[in-house]
Parts: structure tokens; C-alpha cells; sequence
């Protein structure tokens, strides 16, 4: 089940926040740990088996480290065994085929695909297992002695399949003890609603478009820019919009989850970019795996070590397919460049210079993102560079049919979007007399629209694609 579904928006969670409200504070973790299995559950119940062995196994791993605190060299092995049966839990059902796969291009070698299929959002719950008991062994959270506390912390249906990656420690207090409100329920739904839009409303209808170019025998270059263009907004407002659900719906059920994303597409330079997309991942990077490595604080060579390292996981970490990897190193080493050759040149250069160099690079970087298959890669790169021509007979109608939605799409994504949408509700309270029941009522409506629009576009449309299911 995701949240951009007919059977989610209004059966399942109606029910769950109805229940939610209406049960004592006590019953309420009970009935969010429910409700997160049935969630997970709904498509494929057997992996929901998966994320109980992960529940009761960091359970036990931080109950481990806990017990051993005083004894350094056992807290280590415990916390090296949790490591360890994590990333074995994400290989074995991940990577498995990847690895098989390159193993037979030995010649002699002809191992059988395993076939494991991919359990949903196994990436995002291991991680945040795995950052549970780092987080213990560094007591920076305690350790949960309630497993249902614990079972809910990973199974919690809001950020469950798509993230954010939500640090134990951010939100060991709210599971214990929380307030929920109805003004805070309220922000929510307005959360919830505008992420719905962005995802169904803007990342469905460039998707499509990108969908029907990137199959394209022979795009032209004015064809295949489109269609990256298409792309870089789909994949924006598919996992932007995802978060912003995923926060609206902890804010509903009282917690308070760190922002995800911060307008990426305004950044001046690679490095500003990644600290404005998928922030807690890049965060988790940061705190768990490039921060023990040794940081910059080792000298030079190693700081370049540490940072390729960390980009080769996270490209890895979105896939198991060579064009993950190279995605991830294509990053790494655009990050050190920047770091070491390009920083001073951007700062002295106008924004727009920034702006358009940032904008080529991450265009470039979601092509490398979009094809699994090498072969159609290089040639889709190779169309971009005008191999199939300049301009192609469905150019014009392709950019005609599609402006609309491209325009909305680039508003949108700018902060420009949101101050707009500020402006017109406070002209609404300022055009009447009682100026504040006026505001409420132009907020109420513009977020009803939003909401029956994206419902409207569920019922009628069966292209409703979640790039990040995968993940």
C-alpha cells in the first residue's frame, strides 16, 4: 500500500486516526504498531515476517549493548554483530542477484540467479535498525526496553516505505510520551494534502511524459533534454511529495519527524544540493559511516578516501545495478572537485552561473540514476549530444501538450511556489470585512481542491508510479 492510493486515503487512514482519537493515550503505540504491519503487509503479507525478525533482532542487539556498557570490548562485538546481520539481512535480499550476476562474468563461473525478491523499503528500515543500536552503543538514546515501543520506532507506517530515515534518538521521547492536538493534526492534513498534489498532480503527469521519451527508439537532442528535464522534476516531486505525507502523517499522530528535502533545485553548486535532497539520508551518511571513517581530520588523502567510500555506498545503497554505482562515484567525484578545484571559482561567479552549472550536473545525474541498462544509458546520453538530430516531428507537440504541467512543475519547485500560495490566501483575508475567517476559508478551499483534485486523478488514471518503492 502507498499513501497516493484510493484504498489508503479513504479506508485506511480514516480508520486509523479515527481509532487513534478515540482510544486512551496507553492503547495508542498498540494500535500504530497494528496498523504499521497490516500497512506493510497489504501487498506482499509474507515480508512482513522480514521486518519482525529485524524488530526482534535489534531488539536484542541494543538490549546486548546496553548490558555490556561498562565492558568496551563486548559492547564493540555485540554492536559489530548488529552491523554485521544488518547489512547480511540487506545483502542476501538486495544485492544477492547483483553479485551472483557479476560472479558468472568469470569465465567458468555459472551460478544460479537466486531470485530473491526485493522486501519494500528494506533499505530505510534496516538503516534506521542499524542507527537504533549505533545510537545506543553511543549513548546518545537509551535503550528501549519495551519491544512494541521498539517494533513501532521501525514499522511506523508514515515513514515505513520511503523514509525519512528517522534517527532513534529524534524520536525515542515521542514514542514514550507525546502531545497530540488537533492544531497539530490540522498542520498535518495541510502537510499531507500538498504532498499528495505534488505527487499525484505534478510527479504523475511528468512521469508520464518522461515515460514516453525515455522508450523512445531515436530521441532527438530537444527530445531527450525534455525528457531528462521530465525526469528531474518527476523524481523530485515523487519523493518530495512522499515526504511531505510521511510528515504530515507523523504530525497527525503527534510526532515530529525532521525535514527531508529543502528546495534542491535553487542550490548554486553540487555540494548545496546535497545538502538540500534527501537530507536524512545524507545525514545518516554523514553520522554513521563518513564521521567514523575518520572525516576530513585525517589529512587530505583519506578525506578523499572517505568521501568516494561514502558515495559508493550511497549509490549502491539505491540499487543494486551498475548504474547506481556509477551514479554514486559520478557524485563523489563531482563533490571533490568542487571541494578542492571549482569552490572559489562558484563563490566569485554570478548565482545564475551556479545555478546553471548545478542544474546541467544533476540533469546529467539523473540520466546515470534512470537506466539500469548500460547500453540504453550511452545512448540516451549520446541523444542529448544530438546524435538523432536537434529536433525531432514530435517536438513541438511533445513541448505544446506538456508546458502547462512543466510551469507548474518549475514554480513549484521553487520557494517562489510556496510564498505565491502566502500571498493569495492573505489578499483573500485582506479582500473582506472579518479578514481572518476570509484567510481560513481561501486556506480551507485551496487545500479541498487540492485534495479532490488528486483523489479525482487516483480514480480516473491507472499511471500512479512510486520511484522510491523500490528502495
Amino acid at each position: 500500500m502507498v499513501f497516493s492510493s484510493v484504498e489508503f486515503l479513504t479506508l485506511f487512514l480514516p480508520l486509523a486516526a479515527l481509532l487513534y482519537f478515540l482510544l486512551p493515550v496507553k492503547m495508542r503505540n498498540g494500535l500504530l504498531l497494528v496498523f504499521s504491519l497490516v500497512f506493510y503487509a497489504w501487498g506482499e503479507p509474507v515480508y512482513v515476517l522480514i521486518m519482525l525478525g529485524s524488530i526482534v533482532m535489534n531488539y536484542l542487539f541494543g538490549l546486548g549493548v546496553d548490558r555490556f556498557r561498562a565492558r568496551e570490548k563486548a559492547k564493540k562485538t555485540v554492536l559489530a554483530l548488529a552491523v554485521a546481520c544488518n547489512l547480511l539481512l540487506l545483502g542476501v535480499f538486495k544485492y544477492a542477484d547483483f553479485m551472483i550476476g557479476n560472479l558468472n562474468l568469470i569465465p567458468g563461473v555459472s551460478l544460479p540467479a537466486a531470485e530473491i525478491a526485493l522486501p519494500i523499503g528494506i533499505s530505510f528500515f534496516t538503516f534506521q535498525a542499524m542507527s537504533y543500536v549505533i545510537d545506543v552503543y553511543r549513548t546518545a538514546a537509551p535503550a528501549q526496553k519495551n519491544i512494541l515501543n521498539f517494533g513501532l520506532y521501525i514499522s511506523l507506517f508514515p515513514q515505513l516505505i520511503a523514509g525519512p530515515i528517522v534517527r532513534y534518538s529524534t524520536v525515542a521521547d515521542q514514542i514514550v510520551a507525546r502531545r497530540t492536538d488537533l492544531d497539530l493534526a490540522a498542520k498535518g492534513i495541510r502537510r499531507f494534502i500538498v504532498g499528495l498534489a505534488k505527487k499525484v498532480l505534478i510527479a504523475n503527469n511528468v512521469g508520464f511524459l518522461w515515460s514516453q521519451i525515455s522508450v523512445a527508439e531515436a530521441p532527438c537532442a530537444a527530445d531527450a533534454w525534455l525528457g531528462a528535464i521530465a525526469f528531474a522534476f518527476q523524481i523530485y516531486f515523487d519523493f518530495s511529495g512522499y515526504s511531505d505525507m510521511a510528515i504530515g502523517l507523523g504530525h497527525i499522530f503527534g510526532f515530529r519527524f525532521l525535514e527531508n528535502f529543502d528546495y534542491p533545485y535553487i542550490s548554486r553548486s553540487v555540494t548545496e544540493f546535497w545538502r538540500r535532497w534527501h537530507i536524512s539520508l545524507g545525514t545518516w551518511f554523514r553520522e554513521y559511516v563518513y564521521i567514523p571513517l575518520g572525516g576530513n581530520r585525517k589529512g587530505v588523502a583519506k578525506q578523499v578516501r572517505n568521501i568516494l567510500i561514502v558515495w559508493l555506498l550511497t549509490g549502491l545503497w539505491h540499487g543494486a545495478s551498475w548504474n547506481f554505482v556509477l551514479w554514486g562515484l559520478y557524485y563523489g567525484v563531482m563533490l571533490l572537485a568542487e571541494k578542492f578545484i571549482l569552490k572559489k571559482l562558484l563563490d566569485r561567479a554570478p548565482a545564475f552561473v551556479g545555478h546553471i552549472y548545478t542544474l546541467l550536473i544533476v540533469l546529467f545525474g539523473w540520466v546515470l540514476f534512470a537506466f539500469d541498462d548500460t547500453k540504453a544509458l550511452f545512448a540516451y546520453f549520446a541523444a542529448m549530444f544530438g546524435t538523432n538530430g536537434g529536433f525531432g516531428a514530435e517536438t513541438a507537440y511533445l513541448l505544446s501538450s506538456n508546458a502547462l504541467t512543466l510551469l507548474i512543475a518549475a514554480i513549484a519547485s521553487l520557494p517562489l511556489g510556496a510564498k505565491l500560495a502566502g500571498r493569495l490566501f492573505a489578499r483573500a483575508g485582506k479582500s473582506r470585512r472579518g479578514g481572518r475567517i476570509a484567510f481560513r476559508a481561501a486556506e480551507l478551499g485551496w487545500y479541498l481542491l487540492l485534495f479532490l483534485l488528486s483523489v479525482a486523478y487516483l480514480v480516473d488514471s491507472t499511471y500512479n508510479p512510486f520511484i522510491y518503492f523500490r528502495f
